[in-house]
């Protein structure tokens, strides 16, 4: 395998973040998987398909329910193939939200794997330190 150069791991970087961005800030993932994802998509979240479908009818079904939806970016990591997208996704304003944290592997400029990891943010914490 091949050192990644700076301009790789930003262009990935760039990628994981507009998919995201595409398919839950601007409620479009039938354009976000046109562009972003690959049809050897392997997804490992329990509650989505595998493959490009399965993102559209995951994304669709989730944005459907929580239409004021929206996700901040706060971090964006990314390491060889793979990319770590950390962001605070509120289903209304409202809403504490949740700290996510999207894992990504691209492979020719588009996001052929995915994990997610999701805790709600608290309303108290032990420490001073916010989730993010």
């Amino acid at each position: 395998m091949q050192a990644q150069t700076a301009n790789d791991l930003a262009t990935n970087k760039r990628i994981a973040k507009n998919c995201l961005d595409l398919a839950f800030n601007q409620k479009n993932p039938v354009e976000a998987v046109a562009r972003y994802i690959a049809p050897n998509y392997r997804q490992h979240n329990p509650d989505a398909l595998d493959g490009p479908d399965g993102v559209v009818a995951f994304a669709t079904a989730y944005i459907k329910a929580n239409p004021e939806l929206s996700m901040e970016f706060k971090r964006i990591i990314a390491e060889g193939e793979y990319v770590v997208v950390h962001s605070h996704q509120k289903r209304n304003p409202k809403d504490a939200g949740d700290a996510v944290v999207d894992i990504f592997r691209v492979e020719d400029g588009k996001l052929v794997e995915h994990w997610d990891i999701i805790q709600p943010v608290p309303s108290h914490s032990a420490n001073r330190n916010t989730m993010f």
